[in-house]
């Protein structure tokens, strides 16, 4: 277990710090780094109070059944498990028949092609701007946008974010902060970047 924890931090540093175009080089030459990292990540995830994509699952049952939904960065695509709803999911590898495999900066969806798009702890790499101008572009004006990141990771940087994104198109409608490990971001497409 301690082996296992030690590798799944070693490949979340690496996620963090290069551009989503290495991890995706990362992966294609060794698959089973994607099974160990998400390994990893199962178990950190278990000791969490709650979950992020269960509340993001929440909140999208909230929407009407004909909202489509593209979750980028969908690891196991539990959104597309557990929703009625059409859900488009992306990952880095396809863990099953549910997840189209590519980089999240660019995805095989056209323009407008969703409602609401879904980013669960997926804002990792250098190159995370160019996740949410993906978002962006998936969705049509008022469409929703739901961000969950690791509290360590932007609360110190949480004003200078929320700003990028209002830069980018977005309206902030929600930033939850009670939860002790993560960040949530309600976001609404109200303009062009």
């Amino acid at each position: 277990k301690k082996l296992q924890g030690a590798h799944f931090r070693m490949l979340n540093e690496e996620l963090y710090t290069t551009p989503s175009s290495a991890a995706v080089d990362l992966f294609e030459k060794d698959k089973s780094l994607f099974e160990a990292y998400h390994l990893g990540f199962r178990e950190q995830t278990k000791r969490w109070p709650q979950n992020p994509v269960d509340i993001i699952i929440k909140e999208l049952k909230k929407l009407p059944k004909s909202t489509v939904v593209a979750d980028l960065g969908c690891g196991d695509a539990r959104v597309a498990e557990v929703l009625p709803n059409k859900v488009h999911s992306f990952d880095l590898v396809a863990q099953n028949e549910r997840v189209v495999a590519c980089d999240i900066s660019k995805v095989p969806l056209k323009d407008g092609g969703a409602n609401a798009v879904v980013l669960s702890l997926a804002l990792m790499g250098t190159n995370y701007d160019e996740f949410l101008r993906e978002a962006h572009r998936l969705i049509p004006i008022n469409g929703k946008v739901y961000v969950a990141e690791v509290r360590s990771r932007v609360e110190h940087v949480l004003e200078d974010f929320t700003a990028m994104l209002e830069t980018m198109g977005f309206r902030v409608d929600k930033c939850d902060t009670s939860n002790t490990m993560f960040i949530m971001l309600f976001l609404t497409k109200i303009g062009k970047i």
